[in-house]
């Protein structure tokens, strides 16, 4: 027996509203958008005259507004290049290649890390670089901050020191390279300009550290040599030699201090 009862007809009606709420709803939003755009427009023009005023003036004149717009934009430009200056400028290239080249040499890839080599290239940068921010801080920074020289002035002040620093560090032979490539004749050192010496800088730079690479690439080179003759002699020929000789290349460099010998060897090979 079924107890279900009946079943409806299906309905022939569409789903949703019917046609009458639809219309009362399109009303209704015709009448709230008829009394927004009425009254909004007031509303906002009533809001943004009790709203208070801000106006920022860098300067007496117009003429001061954009001569401080530019020296903004200059020092933005500044940081900007921060990165840059740090990396390719100062002792930091060198360090960083040849704390490369160490670890390249021992075998080791992922110790220590990118990021230790880097912090600790970045530490030594900055004790090396130590006097030459204090002479930029002492002869730039500080008289500029006390509205004694212009900006045009510490500028100069403070390429002064970087640029000595660089002159001493870098060949002759490579300044001569891009003077040359840069259509220059013979210039004086006090008058070579930073477009210059930075490029001769860094490609000098580059020959230093590839020339400490390779001294550092010896004994571990040494020690690999050993070890694969050991491994042919005895037929084991199947065993990989980096497996027997990191050991070894571990066991080399703690016993001389080898941390202690780069170290001292990239921050004396600066003239610190």
């Amino acid at each position: 027996m079924d107890f279900s009862g009946p079943k409806p007809e299906p309905s022939e009606a569409p789903l949703g509203a019917s046609p009458r709420r639809l219309g009362w709803r399109a009303l209704t939003w015709v009448f709230f958008i008829v009394l927004f755009l009425g009254v909004a427009p007031g509303a906002l023009a009533q809001q943004a005259a009790a709203a208070p005023a801000l106006s920022i003036n860098l300067g007496g004149s117009d003429q001061g507004n954009v001569a401080t717009a530019i020296q903004v934009v200059a020092a933005m430009t500044l940081l900007t290049l921060a990165p840059s200056i740090l990396m390719l400028m100062t002792s930091f290239t060198r360090i960083v290649i040849v704390m490369g080249f160490v670890r390249s040499a021992i075998g080791v890839q992922g110790a220590p890390s990118n990021q230790i080599i880097v912090g600790l290239s970045l530490f030594l940068t900055f004790f090396i670089m130590a006097p030459v921010g204090k002479r930029i801080n002492d002869d730039a920074l500080q008289p500029y901050m006390a509205k004694t020289i212009t900006t045009q002035q510490a500028m100069e002040r403070a390429s002064a020191p970087l640029r000595s620093f660089m002159l001493k560090q870098t060949r002759p032979s490579e300044i001569d390279f891009f003077l040359g490539l840069s259509g220059r004749g013979p210039t004086k050192v006090d008058e070579l300009p930073l477009n210059v010496v930075a490029p001769a800088f860094i490609v000098s730079e580059l020959r230093t550290a590839f020339q400490m690479g390779f001294l550092v690439f010896i004994p571990f080179l040494v020690v690999d040599f050993l070890v694969s003759s050991t491994l042919m002699s005895m037929g084991m020929m199947m065993m990989p030699p980096i497996m027997i000789s990191l050991p070894f290349k571990l066991l080399l460099f703690v016993l001389v201090d080898g941390w202690h010998l780069v170290v001292r060897s990239l921050v004396e090979s600066f003239g610190v």
